[in-house]
């Protein structure tokens, strides 16, 4: 069967550190027996897609070669499918999340963002899951399945773990382009908080890094009925965006200088903060985060640091506040069951992801991220 012809945002070796991606055409093949394709309409932008395109080969994240087409945000219709695909069938309308192998202990037992194989799954992916088109029967693979997906094409093969279903879930078309982001980002900040944080009413959070992820956590510990819940960031607009979401106090990094700790201290009564979320990955803020969280509280890792970055913690004084130090993938959800949660909190009014999306047409992608990078747009999503 001849293979179809697509659109995709392709990612080549950067140059002295830029970006080098470009939309072009590609070749896509019919689906393995695992494998849904699917018509993508929209795809959010994430900050592991700017870094996964921006590392030279064999540095950083782990991804295959160069040329490869990335996106893991998608949302869109299911076209066709392999023939062991059992969730879903050609005509549905999807959602697209991480892959997981399920079979492993954490996918059997836990959550599978803690999946054994989740790293080649969904950083690897496949190195040929695209073609470039030509007549040469040598002509270069186009690495793909980032996340099992690879949304930044208008036709791509997608993992099943990584599909979920959403044709009896959304209204229209419009939906399904705003639940976009709600497979990584958003389930991450959100999930963080309710599953890996247990957040109840009682609790005081405090989250570092007002992004898409960190403002979805604000949003989710609302949702909670948290008592005390702290918006920390170094960006006025987000930091008012956060007041207009939940938060019930804002610290601003760039005033407050190394009187962090005591900021946060003041607000709870000295107690320190019951969940200490950190959203930046920047070592600095995660060492006084863990300082400043309550005896018993926890301290949640979810940004992405330097791999070779370290914490400085004693042991004993550590040992005896009974803190806990923990991380997060995609918040220790399973999308199928939590993607629909959201959904019903936004539709009850107490989940306004509209407040974090900007919509832009895919040959605006380069605005999109700079909006991005810039703080201007909280969550762009590209349309197809």
């Amino acid at each position: 069967m001849a293979p179809d012809l697509a659109r995709a945002i392709v990612s080549r070796h950067p140059q002295d550190g830029r970006r080098q991606w470009k939309i072009e055409d590609v070749e896509v093949h019919a689906p393995d027996a695992g494998e849904v394709l699917v018509k993508i309409i929209a795809s959010g932008v994430c900050h592991t897609d700017l870094g996964c395109g921006s590392f030279p080969d064999g540095v950083g994240f782990p991804v295959p070669p160069y040329p490869r087409v990335l996106g893991h945000e998608g949302a869109g219709y299911v076209v066709n499918v392999g023939k062991k695909v059992t969730k879903v069938k050609p005509g549905d309308s999807v959602l697209l999340s991480f892959a997981f192998c399920g079979k492993c202990h954490n996918c059997e037992h836990g959550a599978p963002g803690y999946c054994a194989q989740f790293t080649p799954l969904n950083f690897c992916g496949n190195p040929k899951a695209f073609e470039l088109p030509g007549s040469d029967k040598d002509r270069p693979a186009v690495g793909g399945s980032f996340f099992g997906q690879s949304s930044f094409s208008n036709l791509t093969r997608v993992q099943e773990t990584s599909v979920v279903r959403m044709t009896d879930l959304v209204k229209n078309e419009a939906d399904l382009k705003l639940f976009a982001p709600l497979g990584c980002g958003i389930q991450t900040g959100a999930g963080t908080v309710t599953e890996i944080g247990a957040a109840r009413a009682s609790d005081k959070v405090a989250i570092i890094g007002l992004g898409g992820v960190g403002l979805a956590a604000i949003m989710a510990a609302r949702h909670r009925g948290c008592r005390t819940i702290i918006g920390i960031d170094r960006i006025d607009a987000r930091l008012e965006l956060a007041k207009s979401l939940g938060a019930t106090h804002i610290i601003n990094t760039s005033t407050v200088g190394d009187g962090l700790e005591k900021a946060v201290r003041d607000i709870t009564e000295q107690s320190g903060s019951t969940i200490t979320i950190d959203a930046t990955g920047v070592v600095s803020l995660i060492q006084q985060g863990i300082e400043f969280t309550a005896n018993q509280g926890k301290m949640i890792l979810l940004g992405v640091a330097p791999m070779d970055a370290a914490l400085q913690v004693a042991l004993v004084p550590f040992m005896v506040t009974g803190k806990q130090l923990l991380g997060s993938m995609e918040g220790g959800v399973r999308p199928a069951d939590y993607i629909p949660r959201m959904i019903q909190w936004h539709r009850q009014g107490n989940f306004p992801i509209d407040k974090l999306v900007k919509y832009y047409k895919v040959e605006e992608f380069e605005k999109a991220i700079h909006d991005m990078e810039e703080g201007i747009t909280v969550k762009p999503i590209l349309l197809w």
